[in-house]
This record gives structure tokens, C-alpha cells and sequence, in this order.
């Protein structure tokens, strides 16, 4: 198999690392915050220069454009680069996966779009769906890649761009999902309602969500709050949605309402699992 290379060890990257050296993969890490998280199996490096002298394909997993671009533009000046594609799984916008497209495919290196939705939990059971957009050659030139990540793969475009679109979207459908759940279930507890048989009844009801089925049920009724997914995340992807929709001139009077949630919650509680959305909203 080809050597992989792996950038960014967090709370998802680290498992989807690890997914690849399970799948047999060599693998070869890094991250700026250096290799505590590194999956057993896997070769940490010190520089991205190094990686990209070693690796037949890339994987990153960041946290914004910003340092998608910058891992991008490492690979490229890397003086002895032995890359031929990257698949980079953030989350990071339509324009910023368009731009670095262009950065590489100057550069000779094949780009695929691949956000992923499912969360760490996901990751780890291999359920995480991935999302990808990229040309025809390059997909399926990095198709071992994306099996080693997820049993679960769905091309969804031709172009780079495509699934961070699709991705945007889900997320904003997640985040109204999940406040508007806890807007209603506080609702409920206000009357005498019990949380428990709220959840059963709406999630066999018209009102069924991820919410409902999964983020209730698992985290909040339990107390957990340990989704794995930071509130000043889902802030950030909505915001790159509206942003997005603008771009595109498409109405966005919902994404408006719920950005201002979400950046209000990141802003008093930053760093929060986004299930705690439940416990500001009721407040």
C-alpha cells in the first residue's frame, strides 16, 4: 500500500490516523502540537517538509482554512515532495477548499474535498460518513485512503468545493435541529413535562432528529455533554455556511437566527461540547 501522511492528531484526526494504520497502511504523522496523540502504529515527524518527503498521499484534519492553506502550501515548497494528491477532511469553507485546489493543482498535487460527519464516536466505529468531491482520476487514485478512513464513503461532486457545501449544510440543519430541540424540551420541563418521555414521544413523532435519536438520548439525558464536538466549532461552520450563501445569493433568514445561538453560546462558554447547547438554551 502507499505511504499515507497524516497532519493534524485532534480529537477526530487522531482516530481517523489510527483507522489507516489499522487498514494496513503506513503511515506517517504530524501536528504542531506535537505526538502525544499519535496512534500507536503510525511514524511521527517533526515538519510538514519531512512528511511530504515520505508520503504518496496526504490526509489532513484542521481546524480551519487558515491552516489548511498552510499545511498546502508547506506540501508544496517541500524541497524533496513525493505527494501526489491530498485529501483533506476539515471543515473549512467552499472558497478556502477552491483556493487550495488551485494551489495545488498548480503544483502538480491532486486535491480531494472530503469533510466528514459522525463525530470521534463515528470515527471509531467506522460508521463516520465521508463526504468527497474531487475529479475523476483523483478520486480514484486516493480510493484506499478514504476506505482505510470509514466504511462509509459517498462521492458528491466533481470539483473541490462541492462537499464542503454539503457539508455546510448538514451542519447547519444539525445546529438548528439541536437548538431548536432544546428550546422545545425546556418548554416542556416548564409545564411538568418529564425530559425522558418528551424525547421518546418526539423521536417516534414529526419532530424526530438526530437530536432526538442520539444527541438527547446519549448525551444529554445522561449528562455526559462528551460528543466530542466543540460549540466554537459548530459557530465556526455556520458561519462559513452563511458565508457560503451569500457567496451564492441564496436566502439565509434561518441561518442567521441560528448563527447568533450558537456564536453567543461559543462566546460565554468557549470550548464547550455542543451538546451543552441544551443547558443555555434552557437558561
Amino acid at each position: 500500500m502507499a505511504t499515507i501522511g497524516f497532519v493534524g492528531l485532534g480529537n477526530m484526526g487522531g482516530v481517523l490516523a489510527g483507522n489507516l494504520v489499522g487498514s494496513g497502511h503506513d503511515v506517517v504523522s504530524h501536528d504542531v502540537a506535537g505526538p502525544e496523540r499519535n496512534p500507536d502504529g503510525a511514524e511521527f515527524v517533526d515538519a510538514v517538509a519531512q512528511l511530504a518527503g515520505r508520503a504518496d498521499v496526504v490526509v489532513l484534519s484542521l481546524p480551519d482554512g487558515a491552516a489548511s492553506a498552510r499545511v498546502a502550501r508547506e506540501i508544496v515548497a517541500a524541497p524533496q515532495r513525493r505527494v501526489g494528491a491530498v485529501v483533506d477532511t476539515s471543515t473549512i469553507g467552499v472558497g478556502a477548499a477552491q483556493e487550495i485546489d488551485v494551489l495545488l493543482t498548480e503544483a502538480g498535487v491532486g486535491y480531494v474535498d472530503a469533510p466528514v460527519s459522525g463525530g470521534v464516536a463515528g470515527a471509531v466505529a467506522r460508521t463516520l460518513l465521508v463526504m468527497y468531491a474531487g475529479p475523476d482520476a483523483t478520486c480514484r487514485a486516493v480510493e484506499p485512503v478514504l476506505a482505510g478512513l470509514s466504511d462509509r464513503r459517498r462521492r458528491v461532486g466533481d470539483r473541490p468545493g462541492m462537499a464542503q457545501a454539503l457539508k455546510l449544510a448538514n451542519n447547519f440543519l444539525s445546529a438548528t435541529a439541536l437548538a431548536a430541540t432544546s428550546e422545545a424540551i425546556a418548554f416542556g420541563l416548564s409545564v411538568g413535562l418529564d425530559m425522558a418521555t418528551m424525547v421518546e414521544v418526539i423521536d417516534g413523532s414529526s419532530g424526530q432528529s438526530a437530536a432526538t435519536s442520539d444527541k438527547f438520548p446519549n448525551q444529554v439525558l445522561t449528562g455526559r455533554y462528551q460528543a466530542g464536538f466543540a460549540n466554537s466549532l459548530m459557530s465556526k461552520d455556520l458561519k462559513l455556511y452563511l458565508g457560503a450563501a451569500q457567496a451564492q445569493g441564496v436566502a439565509s433568514a434561518l441561518g442567521r437566527v441560528t448563527e447568533s445561538v450558537w456564536e453567543r453560546f461559543a462566546n460565554e462558554q468557549p470550548g464547550a461540547d455542543f451538546t451543552r447547547i441544551y443547558p443555555f438554551v434552557a437558561q
